[in-house]
């Protein structure tokens, strides 16, 4: 536990204030008990998660993680710490997105750009430089278009191996074109930033910097729901299915499933070497040793990991995953996630997308 953390948690505990303190009313401001209680519950302070225990039997995080993956490796790539920046060093297991990440001297808002993985940098929004540098995922369309660059297509390579975008990409999908967090097929144009609307255009805007949770009361104003699925913002049937009443995001879920069908489908008929797909499961695509479209037992395992890629599967898979890691992809920016999902649509299965189909 770093030193602004302890002196916050101190306080409360020198205070003496009641839990009750803590639920706090729309009017009222934001206690320092109701903070601290919004965010140990959160994600960011969950040391036992995946995020921040998977390195637990190595006993460090590596520098190539602990910039996202321990508070302290943030601060040392920022060199808020006093260290170089720009240079990370190993970090103890243990650490988590503790308040001097944000908070240690207000060093948040020092990082006014930020560099994404296409290598195209960006500002970041003032208080969202974590944000920014944490979820924008580890892999870009440029990445994945320049290991495919003068290939075939259609042929198998071996030296081909699927590229994950990692996890939780927002901000890389809020910028779209802008950041290529996605893969861009040629002679097409992609939207840019989402700037949504003011009060609505930055993360900690929709986001509680400590609890995560979405501010969904303030889509009231201008949607009528709380349900961010269920907001629409225009008729168009993006996923053909005729429901031009369902929300944005049940569009995007249908083109997902069908991109997830096309890719399977190709890697049977086209390639000759069925492919399953385990969310859950490194490095997610696995030979389908049975042919039966289905994740069975023994197969969503590393050895089985498969290893039959062409040019177009291997960028149809990357989408696949880049929409499937962030799940509020519908809200971060759904025209571009639909661009994506249309494209790729229609590249693996060689049908025509309609002009006026297409955002």
């Amino acid at each position: 536990m770093t030193g602004l953390t302890k002196r916050i948690l101190g306080a409360v505990i020198g205070a003496a204030i009641v839990a009750s303190a803590s639920v706090v009313s729309a009017q009222e401001a934001p206690t320092v008990a109701s903070i601290v209680e919004a965010w140990t519950k959160s994600a960011h302070a969950d040391v036992s998660a995946e995020a921040f225990s998977h390195w637990n039997d190595d006993g460090k995080v590596p520098p190539a993680c602990a910039m996202c993956h321990a508070g302290a490796g943030l601060r040392s790539f920022y060199g808020f710490d006093g260290s170089p920046a720009g240079e990370i060093t190993e970090q103890p297991v243990g650490g988590v997105i503790d308040c001097d990440t944000c908070h240690e001297k207000d060093k948040l808002r020092e990082i006014v750009q930020v560099s994404f993985p296409s290598g195209i940098s960006l500002p970041a929004p003032e208080g969202n430089g974590t944000c920014y540098t944490c979820h924008q995922g580890r892999q870009s369309g440029p990445g994945v278009a320049g290991m495919i660059a003068g290939m075939d297509p259609d042929a198998v390579n071996p030296d081909l191996t699927f590229q994950n975008p990692h996890y939780a990409a927002a901000a890389a999908t809020m910028h779209g074109a802008e950041a290529s967090g996605a893969f861009e097929y040629d002679l097409k144009t992609y939207l840019g930033l989402n700037s949504h609307a003011p009060g609505a255009a930055v993360c900690t805007d929709c986001h509680s910097p400590h609890s995560l949770q979405v501010k969904t009361t303030s889509c009231v104003d201008c949607h009528s729901t709380e349900d961010p699925k269920a907001i629409r913002i225009q008729t168009a049937d993006y996923d053909g299915d005729g429901d031009t009443v369902e929300g944005i995001a049940g569009e995007i879920a249908t083109l997902h499933s069908e991109l997830g069908a096309a890719i399977t489908a190709y890697a049977a008929e086209t390639v000759g070497a069925p492919i399953v797909y385990a969310a859950a499961n490194y490095p997610y695509y696995f030979a389908d040793t049975n042919a039966n479209a289905a994740v069975d037992e023994g197969e969503a395992i590393y050895p089985n990991k498969y290893a039959s890629w062409t040019p177009r599967l291997l960028a149809a898979a990357y989408n696949y995953q880049f929409v499937a890691k962030d799940p509020g992809g519908y809200a971060h920016n759904p025209h571009y996630i639909i661009q994506v999902l249309l494209d790729s649509i229609q590249d693996i299965t060689g049908a025509e997308t309609t002009s006026a189909l297409r955002p």
